[in-house]
């Protein structure tokens, strides 16, 4: 089998066209993400995770989605329940903590149960960010709380119930998004706050997970660290803090190499990406010219960059074999007193 190369892509709709399935069959990324657009019934999701990984005569190719709760959710009712957004979560905690680490554990645990279904096995998922108050609410009730430690206990847990139903997660946005007072999908942020501030509050969650297997990264200016470039094309902020200080050695890819946060065109923006030290650049809007610019720059996997996505690709375990009927009771009634 061929090698792959260091990217993640998206595509257009329901089904792959053929121009799709001969650039995935020439240029091999690494996996593929599903967002709305690429949802209509159970039997089309489950068919069309099924053609990315035909494409690329890889049945293991991880397929990911951002499948949240709240308003990111990808794929919603009726083909699967709405889930509570992070804040929610946060909530339960606050008033218990062991029914708030509960509550996350179920919930990820239940999107293992939807999500496998239809082959899909990586969720993009604990938002670790620490938001502040007057924040963009690009994050906002997304986030678990404003208290660093919970967030990293309710994360671990959340991770913890996508392993135990034989999924993946990855922690976003490292090294932080809490602070960014614009939406990164349309503005750069700049954070201008002294480096010991990050480190006691937006670093502690990924410090605390700094074992787990996948990361995505931040589009966003740390003027304490590097002033000129956000962290996603940054490599003082990925050698420095993500490799160095947080101590993250596993598979970093980049937030959304489409988002306006990233300047210059496509193929600029990777570039930068793979030079800043980042193992995979994501793409998701399924655009075939911009397909083909990540395409062009995005090297063969090889060295660290290889390691890691072979790390990742060995960490899928078998489910636990939990009662889903019962974990799905046992969620509804932590959400009626809630």
């Amino acid at each position: 089998m061929s090698e792959s190369k260091a990217f993640i892509s998206g595509c257009k709709g329901l089904t792959l066209t053929a121009d799709e399935k001969a650039f995935f069959a020439d240029e091999r990324p690494w996996g593929f993400i599903l967002f709305g657009r690429n949802i209509g019934e159970s039997k089309q999701i489950a068919d069309l995770a099924a053609e990315l990984r035909d494409s690329i005569g890889n049945p293991d190719a991880p397929v990911l989605i951002d499948q949240e709760g709240g308003r990111v959710q990808r794929i919603r009712p009726p083909v699967v329940p709405q889930y509570p957004n992070g804040a929610a979560i946060g909530e339960i905690y606050r008033r218990d903590r062991e029914q708030g680490l509960r509550a996350a554990w179920l919930m990820s645990r239940l999107h293992a149960f939807d999500l496998t279904r239809f082959g899909v096995t990586v969720d993009c998922l604990p938002v670790l960010d620490v938001p502040i108050e007057g924040s963009s609410d690009v994050i906002g009730n997304r986030a678990y709380g404003f208290d660093p430690h919970a967030v990293a206990a309710i994360g671990q847990a959340a991770a913890d119930g996508l392993k135990a139903g034989g999924m993946l997660p990855v922690m976003k946005h490292m090294p932080g998004h809490g602070r960014a007072f614009v939406d990164s999908h349309h503005k750069l942020p700049v954070v201008d706050v002294p480096l010991e501030m990050l480190r006691a509050s937006d670093f502690i969650p990924f410090v605390a997970m700094k074992d787990e297997l996948m990361a995505m990264s931040a589009h966003i200016v740390f003027t304490a660290i590097d002033a000129e470039n956000p962290a996603t094309t940054s490599p003082r902020v990925v050698e420095e803090i993500i490799r160095g200080e947080i101590g993250f050695d596993g598979l970093l890819m980049s937030d959304d190499v489409s988002m306006n946060a990233l300047a210059g065109d496509i193929e600029t923006r990777a570039r930068g990406i793979f030079a800043a030290g980042l193992d995979l650049v994501l793409h998701c809007h399924g655009i075939m010219d911009e397909m083909l610019a990540v395409a062009k720059v995005a090297p063969v996997l090889k060295g660290d960059a290889l390691r890691r996505t072979r790390a990742a690709e060995a960490g899928f375990r078998t489910p636990d074999g939990s009662d889903e009927q019962a974990l799905r009771e046992e969620f509804a009634r932590l959400f009626a007193v809630s």
